[in-house]
């Protein structure tokens, strides 16, 4: 997987796991329409390349991991001409955020290397697990830039944390840290910045003991299911479960449990 012309984001394969890193540090990893392309670009490629399994997503320095919509990128745009507005129209047409990828069936992981805040708290929001340093504060202040939180924030805070809890935080862009993110329930794990590379190589160690389409098959159904009722959830049909259920893991697993060995999953 290979990106020559990345402005914006670097990328480091690891194996099975893709690193993306968000390189913007001179506005606090802001993302405008061009970071946002190629962070779809990126997106992309992880979900059809069968080599990978799972993405961490983090953000360059300990300065920010992502401050989110760049402000000043979007205060240009009122003064811009009418073909730079259908150039950035064009380029939003071809993108697809990560916010917006409900279909993604890679597991994936938000790195808070420094505070998220507006889009960029909406990103961590949208990965299945975060892990975040200690000194690591979230917020969704886009009120007070008379904004709102419309990159899924306002319906995905209150899914996470509770309706009244999340309503206080929406309406008053008020910050959280990340001590009390993990006491919502909001946050894996909580380490000291210098522990947080390892604390993330820990969570990855254990995803990758399991078989890989048994995570996408389980993201899958999760994720599907919370908006149905629980019958309903249970009986529907989904398709990565029916992937791993006619999938030689689905036999490796119980026989290398019987065998007392490790499995060889071959995600097929």
């Amino acid at each position: 997987m290979a990106f020559p012309g990345l402005k914006f984001f670097s990328i480091r394969p690891a194996g099975p796991v893709l690193h993306i890193t968000i390189n913007r540090p001179e506005v606090r990893n802001a993302l405008h329409a061009a970071a946002y392309h190629e962070l779809s670009l990126i997106l992309d490629e992880f979900e059809s390349d069968d080599t990978l399994l799972i993405g961490v997503l983090s953000g360059a320095g300990s300065a920010s991991f992502c401050a989110g919509r760049d402000l000043k990128d979007l205060a240009r745009l009122q003064h811009a001409s009418d073909e730079e507005l259908e150039q950035e129209k064009a380029l939003w047409h071809k993108t697809t955020r990560l916010t917006d990828r409900f279909e993604l069936s890679k597991p994936l992981i938000a790195k808070l290397n420094g505070p998220a805040y507006g889009g960029g708290f909406e990103l961590a929001l949208a990965c299945d697990i975060i892990i975040a340093a200690d000194h690591v504060e979230m917020a969704l202040p886009e009120p007070r830039r008379g904004l709102i939180a419309m990159a899924g924030g306002v319906h995905r805070l209150p899914r996470q944390i509770g309706t009244k809890v999340a309503m206080g935080y929406l309406l008053t862009g008020r910050s959280l840290s990340a001590q009390r993110a993990y006491e919502l329930g909001l946050v894996n794990q909580v380490v000291p910045a210098a522990e947080l590379d390892e604390a993330v190589e820990q969570w990855l160690a254990d995803m990758l003991l399991c078989a890989p389409l048994a995570l996408r098959s389980t993201k899958q159904c999760a994720m599907q299911g919370l908006g149905l009722p629980l019958s309903a959830a249970m009986s529907q049909t989904y398709e990565w479960e029916e992937k791993r259920k006619a999938s030689a893991d689905a036999l490796e697993g119980p026989r290398a449990f019987s065998e007392k060995r490790k499995p060889n999953w071959t995600g097929r």
